[in-house]
């Protein structure tokens, strides 16, 4: 329980930090925020990627005297049911409109607290790390009442914006060294990425979910980590690392992916049970974290570059396949139930490969009824066409600036 003067002091002591800040660098991510007041705005997102410099920013823009709290400030910790009739009178006597909580999932009954601000026609904004805690209780709570909004560490357009560079294969190689993380591109120290994947894992994972194994729950984020573009089953898993069923390993992976540090990529199929029996191919959310957690991507950059395309395409679109049948394609993104592009990811063509990235290319492309077709590759730039089809091999810098 807390005082209502300690809230007041929390939120004042936040509200003229948040003030003082420097401008932040504009995210692309601001022209897609259409809020509408009476929608809460869920902005969710992996620890550390901008969220809260983000929505900052927008404030400052279009609603600088909105109310800000972060609930992860450690005085908050005490915060408990009782406290929401306290918060709500500090709102009250600030006489603000637009609220603005960062973090705010992890308060009990937290989503009644939104609903009824709401209902009061206030405007509210909210961030968080973990998409399970978010919407956890939104789907009762708030039917039809919030929009959602993922993000992202820096894209390549951002970073080559942020580090004045011109796009090419050289800018796209240091964009897979470094990643997008805000600090470390500020910092360059590798440990700040080392530390985030410890905390994510610690704080975001192990402690909200009440893990006991911590030592299983490391090993397996270091594996998945480290096979980033390969194929994983939750029962082949479950056999590695000694973990009691197949069920508990599927509860790990889901709250791996819930904190937006992995994505877990289904086979195509029209039926769901299929999908959910096949393998997944895994991802990282950000190249650097994986260079920065890794040793085994000194040389293979094969596999780098393919999670770099992954994350582009994740960043538009939620709904994205991989193709398996005779051969295999890396992607296939659908739209309103259809499949609409197919997108090979090469760092290098070459003799011993082109048959193979071109064969699975056009194999998908007859599957599903689709002309053109993508190869992604470092710096080449071709087209190779079959029975009225063709593919286009572009290099990664203008295939990142789309």
């Amino acid at each position: 329980m807390l005082l209502k003067s300690i809230i007041t002091q929390i939120a004042e002591q936040q509200q003229i930090a948040m003030r003082s800040a420097p401008n932040p660098f504009r995210r692309e991510a601001l022209s897609a925020l259409h809020p509408l007041q009476s929608h809460a705005q869920i902005i969710a997102g992996i620890r550390r990627c901008g969220k809260s410099t983000f929505m900052q920013h927008y404030l400052k823009i279009n609603h600088r005297g909105a109310f800000f709290l972060n609930f992860e400030d450690p005085r908050m910790s005490y915060f408990d049911m009782n406290d929401w009739q306290r918060l709500d009178e500090v709102i009250a006597d600030t006489g603000k409109k637009v609220l603005f909580f960062d973090e705010i999932q992890y308060m009990p009954e937290w989503e009644r607290f939104v609903r009824k601000k709401l209902d009061e026609k206030f405007q509210v904004f909210i961030t968080g790390s973990n998409a399970s805690q978010l919407h956890s209780e939104l789907g009762t709570k708030l039917t039809g009442r919030h929009l959602d909004y993922t993000l992202f560490p820096f894209s390549f357009r951002e970073f080559a914006k942020y580090r004045k560079l011109k796009p090419s294969a050289d800018s796209v190689l240091d964009y897979m060294e470094t990643g997008g993380f805000p600090e470390f591109l500020i910092s360059g120290k590798t440990e700040i990425l080392s530390q985030l994947f410890s905390d994510i894992l610690m704080r975001d994972v192990a402690l909200r979910y009440g893990l006991r194994d911590l030592k299983s729950l490391q090993q397996l984020a270091l594996f998945l980590i480290s096979n980033t573009g390969n194929r994983i089953t939750a029962n082949k898993l479950k056999n590695t690392f000694n973990i009691s069923s197949t069920v508990t390993m599927i509860e790990y992976l889901s709250h791996l992916e819930s904190v937006f540090l992995f994505f877990f990529v289904p086979r195509f199929s029209y039926s769901l049970k299929v999908q959910n029996q096949n393998a997944k191919k895994v991802y990282t959310i950000d190249t650097g974290l994986i260079k920065a957690n890794t040793v085994s991507f000194s040389k293979d950059l094969g596999n780098l570059f393919e999670n770099m395309v992954f994350l582009h395409l994740r960043r538009k679109h939620e709904h994205i396949f991989y193709y398996s049948e005779k051969q295999e394609c890396d992607f296939v993104v659908v739209e309103k139930n259809h499949p609409e592009f197919l997108i090979q990811a090469c760092y290098e063509l070459n003799a011993d490969n082109l048959e193979r990235e071109t064969g699975g290319l056009f194999e998908a492309m007859s599957c599903f009824g689709l002309k053109k077709g993508t190869i992604v590759t470092l710096n080449q730039k071709d087209s190779f066409k079959q029975n009225g089809q063709i593919i286009n091999a572009i290099p990664a810098h203008e295939f990142l600036s789309l």
